[in-house]
């Protein structure tokens, strides 16, 4: 099953939508016509060899590079290529980035209350006091991440995995219709892996996830549609087991 073979669907049936989007970089095709759908409430992980467009594809979708060509659409209709990145995340797109990016001298329950007041400048997130409601959605989001025995704890000490789930939380409060989530699984322990695996899982309950990863294990456990790239374009979709038995897959990516 090669690209050839993908089904374009309706815009309005998808949440993000990128079809024949090309970037290049001093002549370097980073996205070579590159067509991806993600329908509202799926999980998607996006997998391929370093240098396949993985980063780009979100860097696209989040305002951060420019396509010379192609549609970038999100929610059925709205035309991210003319967006900044502010707007963009207050549309309801949240990434989280490899490394996390987490407040290490504050609490954990701290950092959830400064992403709730993220938006109202850095001067109010520090005096912001979070109302009932607000420290309700707290208490629910350190549910999710498993992190309620930890809520007292300065953040820069917790464990690796701690402070990813810790950074997911803070993007869960800001409510995005559309989490894009850069390799969460390296550098865990198996025990980590398991559960954020599941902690993603648990995410795409009411959120759309696109996931970008490489380790196999981890996305076997997220049991969902793969996305193959490769220099830039799909190389292949459909399970897991169907893309690893796939050899254009193997020869390019998996064989390795």
């Amino acid at each position: 099953m090669t690209h050839a073979l993908h089904a374009r669907p309706d815009k309005r049936d998808t949440l993000l939508y990128l079809d024949g989007v090309t970037v290049s970089f001093d002549g370097f095709k980073a996205l070579n016509n590159l067509s991806l759908y993600v329908a509202a409430g799926s999980l998607r992980a996006i997998i391929g060899p370093n240098g396949a467009g993985k980063t780009t594809m979100m860097d696209v979708v989040t305002g951060k590079a420019r396509p010379q060509a192609g549609t970038v659409l999100f929610n059925g209709g709205i035309d991210l290529t003319r967006l900044d990145e502010a707007q963009i995340a207050n549309l309801g797109i949240g990434r989280k980035f490899q490394k996390p990016t987490i407040f290490e001298q504050h609490t954990v329950a701290a950092n959830l209350e400064l992403a709730l007041a993220g938006h109202r400048g850095v001067w109010n997130a520090l005096v912001f006091r979070p109302n009932g409601e607000q420290r309700a959605r707290i208490d629910e989001t350190l549910a999710t991440i498993s992190l309620q025995a930890h809520r007292d704890r300065l953040a820069g000490s917790l464990a690796h995995g701690q402070k990813q789930w810790l950074e997911i939380g803070m993007l869960l409060m800001q409510d995005p219709q559309l989490l894009l989530i850069d390799e969460p699984a390296a550098g865990m322990t198996d025990a980590e892996t398991a559960a954020t695996a599941e902690l993603i899982r648990r995410i795409n309950r009411t959120h759309t996830v696109v996931v970008v990863e490489h380790d196999m294990t981890f996305i076997q456990a997220l049991d969902c549609h793969v996305t193959v790239l490769h220099e830039g374009s799909v190389l292949a979709e459909g399970s897991l087991p169907t893309v690893q038995a796939n050899p254009q897959v193997i020869e390019v990516y998996l064989g390795r």
